[in-house]
């Protein structure tokens, strides 16, 4: 399990960063993004490969989360860290406090992790599962459950249980958002279908011949026997306590990367090579510019 002492030891240098980064991003050796050839040489003065076939100069940061960062991957590497072992999250601010960075470079920082989190693989989940929605956007008073619900985001979620978990940003809930995002995530081997009372559950769940248990909350039904959707509440309740204690003005525009950090954390947790493995996904994701996150 990676600490802060541990890593402070094995990645302080930028030499000891590129050659893990190496490792994980060309396990079988290193190979042209370009080209594909894996016959290159190391110029040591630019810390950069070069092609044999094609001349194509390339670090092993560039096509990757990491692409042009003028951030030292020390910083990077704590910044990775201090993310997967905040349970509910750290915010910008205190990331730009404790890395001491300008706020802007932060949570630019924080979203491109999120953005390489969010290419994790999602296999389709099976056995039990249980799935509800909620809503987020702080408190709307005396206004009645509809119109507040109407003010809010809604989050629909999907857990299959003692097993992985899938949150999604939903325009709106409705039968046709509710089976698409069931259809998305859920296999063909689903042993019980555990929901609220929302009749749009019970349609689903016939039309896509599933067994269906729901509990009715209205009436205080919400345990009964082996049917109940705690498992799923259980990890809302989690994101929402993210949402008070460390993210106080998520934007709807980016809820869903949050939501895939707490997911892929979520599912990791028990994961003694939690970092390494986020790191992988970062020299395997994509670029994602400033402008492409901003636009």
């Amino acid at each position: 399990m990676m600490t802060l002492p541990v890593l402070s030891r094995r990645y302080s240098t930028d030499e000891d960063c590129r050659e893990i980064l190496t490792r994980l991003r060309w396990p079988e050796g290193v190979t042209c993004p370009r080209c594909k050839d894996r016959d290159m040489w190391w110029v040591q003065s630019r810390r950069q490969f070069t092609c044999s076939e094609c001349s194509y100069q390339f670090s092993v940061t560039t096509g990757t989360v990491f692409n042009d960062t003028h951030l030292p991957l020390t910083t990077w590497f704590m910044a990775v860290l201090l993310l997967v072992e905040a349970r509910k999250g750290m915010s910008a601010n205190q990331i730009k406090r404790t890395l001491g960075v300008s706020y802007k470079t932060a949570w630019y920082l924080c979203h491109r992790i999120r953005h390489a989190m969010a290419q994790a693989e999602k296999p389709m989940l099976d056995g039990k599962i249980e799935m509800d929605e909620t809503y987020v956007g702080g408190k709307v008073r005396g206004q009645g459950v509809a119109v507040a619900k109407a003010k809010k985001e809604p989050v629909l979620g999907i857990r299959q249980r003692n097993g992985d978990l899938r949150l999604f940003h939903a325009e709106e809930v409705t039968s046709k958002s509710l089976e698409k995002f069931l259809r998305d995530n859920v296999g063909n081997d689903v042993e019980v279908f555990f929901t609220d009372e929302l009749p749009a559950y019970r349609g689903i769940a016939r039309k896509l011949g599933l067994r269906h248990e729901a509990v009715q909350h209205g009436i205080g039904d919400y345990v009964r026997g082996d049917a109940h959707t705690n498992s799923i509440e259980s990890a809302f309740s989690l994101f929402k306590r993210g949402l008070r204690g460390s993210w106080h003005k998520l934007s709807a525009k980016h809820l869903q990367a949050y939501l895939e950090e707490m997911t892929f954390r979520f599912n990791r947790r028990k994961n003694p090579n939690l970092f390494v493995d986020t790191l992988r996904h970062m020299v395997t994701a994509p670029v994602l510019t400033f402008e492409k996150l901003t636009a």
